[in-house]
């Protein structure tokens, strides 16, 4: 399955989810009803008592729907916020990035390589200081609001190779839509459990009836049948938990292989858990709640063993990982220049560093790639995008290096990524113009970040961009807004927009966006590509402009984008593109972004197909085609030239 067949799957999954919530009720209610039903009878001595009582059943009916609903709407209110609650409820404390753990740094290089690999936004990391076990997690409802937690023992015991295993299998459950699962079935199973506390409220009340008549004896025995009736609830929990999640890890472990083409990173987590002195036992007290979220099971037992497990057994993820381990070995070439560390190529220029006074490459260089496989490419990593990233953090200037980990320096970033890196006079009016807005700190943090950003290849741009999304996360809204018109102000400055300028700014928007509207709704709300037409049409008029200038070009461009799109070949065709501004196309893409999977992916197919006529791209076309894949929530890795491509994973110490 590509990423949209996984997005699609995860999203039946949750109506499915839905359907055994609503039958767990359902049974919930039809129990409750017994117990007070045999309550009524035996204080009325069952005299002509009839089985169907309405009036009972309506006044246990309600009041547990209410409960239920209160319970789980809260916490799914809760949620919203995205994976930072579960991180802060387990315990675990934001990575900062002036941290000097030497732990905590290797732990977010790899996470940043991986972000930069897969085409996402660098997810916060928390780490769980008082948990000496093996264990890891991923949660968000999308990769915009996702996190890495990991345990303390997991970074202080776990070599850097396995460390990578199991960040990749973590970001698999990012990519392929398993976070959103997880978060509603936390949200979902908590009003059961409020049934169980409701019981032990009851149950605790009676002491003090105890002493005054019988209604005690009553009080306890409905406390009791609450208590029995909301662990059943949990019990039908588990099983989901555990159905849903078993299959999705062993699909991980695949994933962390095909991410680092190194099946012993993973496997050899696997094994010092299995070793270990804690395992992956994780002590907090929402560790049950929560257990579906981790790398490895986080509870000391699973009751009645592998049906009630939420993790595949070690020993069979073990065993899978080591086949593919072996099947990975014969395929490796021997040859000594597949020996070679990526880290080690004197090719400094590939990566955007002049070596003897070159110059980076112009931006009208030109990348290979095919339309066809843009689509495969959505939300996976290959090793080559992994080396790339691995490359690409370990050699940017120091001084990058340190702003793009602290909220002045991510603004200075940013700011000169929208300085024109051409036109020396329209690039000397917006240094002016931020002298006049931007608090002198900042202004002159941009000035000393200016050579070393213009030195790098202009490729780095968008990965650039996503490294410094941690830090500009601890902005708040109001800051993010003025963040906003500070970019906008730097690119209208010589009147217009360019492919660049604009590329950047949605992709900045889209990845701020829960900061400036934590609430904002992410569920689909299209289903039918007639819903959405005149948007499609929108975006693949501007994509044929981007690589086209004559108009009978443009509009072969833009009927080859069209021709992708399901049923248009029983549609009238408009004959020429449709007039739009860059305003139009934000717009249009919000809309496309809350499309069903399955029509995202038909829609970037057609925008890779509008882009791609002849299996080249320009930086500005890569650019914005990534943007837009981006905006939609589609994450696409970056275009690699030939010689990005390697034979054997990167080893970084």
């Amino acid at each position: 399955m590509n990423f949209f067949e996984h997005q699609d799957q995860a999203r039946k999954n949750t109506q499915w989810l839905v359907a055994l919530f609503a039958l767990s009720v359902v049974c919930i209610i039809v129990a409750i009803y017994i117990v007070a039903l045999i309550a009524f009878g035996q204080s009325h001595r069952w005299a002509g008592m009839a089985l169907w009582q309405p009036q009972i059943f309506w006044t246990i009916a309600i009041p547990t729907l209410l409960v239920i609903a209160a319970g789980s709407g809260y916490k799914l209110l809760t949620l919203r916020q995205g994976g930072k609650v579960i991180a802060q409820e387990m315990g675990g404390c934001l990575v900062t990035a002036g941290t000097i753990d030497p732990s905590e740094q290797k732990l977010l290089n790899v996470v940043e390589e991986m972000a930069i690999a897969a085409g996402i936004s660098v997810p916060a990391v928390y780490v769980m200081n008082g948990e000496p076990g093996i264990n890891a997690f991923a949660a968000g409802f999308t990769p915009n609001d996702a996190v890495i937690g990991v345990t303390r023992g997991c970074i202080e015991t776990l070599s850097r190779e396995e460390l990578q295993g199991v960040i990749g299998h973590e970001f698999s459950h990012i990519l392929n839509g398993d976070m959103r699962l997880n978060l509603n079935l936390v949200g979902v199973l908590n009003g059961i459990l409020l049934i169980y506390l409701i019981g032990r409220v009851l149950l605790q009340t009676d002491q003090g009836y105890r002493s005054r008549d019988n209604k005690g004896n009553n009080l306890a025995m409905f406390g009791l049948a609450l208590i029995a009736i909301g662990g059943i609830g949990l019990f039908f929990g588990r099983l989901i938990k555990s159905a849903v999640s078993r299959q999705r890890e062993y699909l991980a472990d695949a994933s962390a292989v095909q991410f680092t083409r190194n099946p012993i990173g993973i496997s050899g987590a696997l094994r010092k858990i299995a070793n270990h002195q804690y395992g992956a036992l994780v002590r907090s007290p929402y560790a049950e709640e929560n257990s579906h979220f981790f790398f490895g099971s986080a509870l000391r037992f699973d009751f009645l063993g592998e049906l009630f497990a939420t993790h595949p057994p070690l020993e069979k993820r073990i065993q899978r990982l080591e086949g593919r381990s072996s099947a990975y070995a014969a395929a490796m070439p021997a040859s000594p220049s597949a020996n070679l560390q990526m880290g080690e190529s004197s090719d400094t220029s590939m990566m955007g560093f002049a070596g003897g006074g070159t110059a980076s490459p112009p931006v009208t260089a030109e990348i290979q790639a095919a339309a066809g496989q843009v689509v495969a490419q959505v939300g996976t990593v290959a090793p080559e995008h992994f080396a790339y990233a691995q490359k690409l953090v370990s050699r940017l200037p120091a001084g990058v290096q340190v702003g793009i980990r602290e909220r002045q320096g991510a603004m200075a970033i940013v700011y000169n990524l929208m300085l024109d890196p051409q036109n020396s006079t329209v690039r000397q009016q917006q240094i002016e113009w931020l002298r006049k807005v931007e608090p002198a700190d900042v202004f002159e943090r941009t000035l000393q970040l200016s050579q070393e950003i213009e030195q790098l290849d202009v490729r780095m741009r968008l990965p650039l961009l996503d490294l410094t999304i941690p830090a500009l996360r601890q902005s708040s809204a109001t800051q993010c807004q003025q963040l906003f018109k500070c970019v906008q102000s730097l690119a209208k400055i010589d009147g217009q927009w360019s492919l660049t300028e604009f590329a950047l700014y949605m992709v900045l928007c889209h990845r701020l966006q829960s900061c400036i509207n934590p609430n904002l709704e992410t569920k689909v709300q299209y289903t039918n590509l007639e819903e959405v037409w005149h948007d499609c049409l929108v975006v693949l008029s501007a994509l044929a402009r981007v690589g086209q200038t004559q108009p009978d070009a443009i509009a072969y461009a833009f009927r080859s984008g069209l021709s992708r799109l399901p049923g248009a070949t029983q549609r009238e065709l408009p004959q020429a593109p449709p007039a739009c501004h860059l305003g139009d196309v934000k717009k249009s893409l919000e809309k496309l972004g809350l499309t069903t999977p399955k029509l995202k992916q038909a829609i970037v197919d057609a925008c890779a197909h509008t882009v791609l006529l002849d299996n080249t791209i320009t930086v500005q076309e890569a650019e914005l085609l990534r943007a837009i894949v981006i905006t939609m929530d589609c994450p696409l890795p970056p275009f690699l030239n030939a010689s990005d491509r390697i034979s054997k994973p990167t080893k970084t110490t």
